[in-house]
């Protein structure tokens, strides 16, 4: 389903091609009905700071919110494994489902990027792609729960995945001391002293060596 792949898009750093697709995004998610018109109603906003705000300011937000605060990493495995040695298990895990199913990763990210799980989602049988989803939902909820309360318009991606799921979202407890301490620069600086444990997945190049089929990333919704 090409719902998966437009809120992938969402997620992705905001580039002119992102915006560019936007239209697209909202026939996607208008005609495939996988999330209701609330949810959809809700995205309004990120829709809308797409379309109206200058990218360079889209750029820093997003890097202010994904790339600096830990506990909002895109990277699922992050918040279950943290730098320890079972998160490079969990990633091989996860490329052999990809290959399994016929995908190869063609870009540098890391399997466990939540954009690119979405867009191998949308790759596979509905049902599959919601029991897949349904084991990232206390991951999925805690992430929308500290956007909610800090008012980010990306929450209702979230919550557009939990519905989609068939989850309903629960009662995340989320403090202002939290948001403040997940701020604090000095706070920032210590949780990403370490090093990744793992380095950048492998390029189309060994896929087609494979004899699978390459997964382009973030090259439109309708591909």
């Amino acid at each position: 389903m090409k719902t998966f792949k437009a809120l992938a898009a969402l997620l992705a750093y905001p580039e002119s091609a992102v915006i560019a697709a936007v239209p697209e995004i909202e026939q996607v998610l208008r005609e495939e009905r996988l999330i209701g018109n609330a949810s959809r109603v809700a995205l309004q906003r990120l829709f809308d700071e797409l379309r109206s705000e200058d990218l360079m300011d889209l750029q820093e937000r997003y890097v202010g919110l994904f790339d600096r605060v830990r506990s909002l990493s895109l990277h699922l495995f992050e918040h279950v494994h943290g730098e320890s040695r079972d998160r490079g298990q969990a990633m091989v895990d996860l490329r052999q489902l990809y290959l399994r199913h016929g995908y190869e990763l063609d870009t540098d990210e890391l399997p466990d990027f939540l954009p690119a799980f979405l867009e191998f989602l949308s790759y596979v049988p509905l049902v599959e792609a919601r029991e897949l989803l349904a084991d990232t939902v206390h991951l999925i909820e805690s992430i929308g729960a500290r956007l909610t309360k800090r008012s980010s318009a990306y929450a209702a991606v979230f919550l557009g995945l939990l519905e989609i799921a068939g989850v309903q979202p629960s009662a995340v407890a989320v403090t202002d001391d939290e948001i403040r301490a997940e701020d604090d620069p000095a706070a920032l600086d210590e949780a990403w002293r370490e090093q990744p444990a793992f380095g950048p997945a492998p390029a189309c190049g060994a896929a087609a060596a494979a004899g699978t089929a390459p997964v382009r990333f973030y090259k439109g919704v309708a591909a």
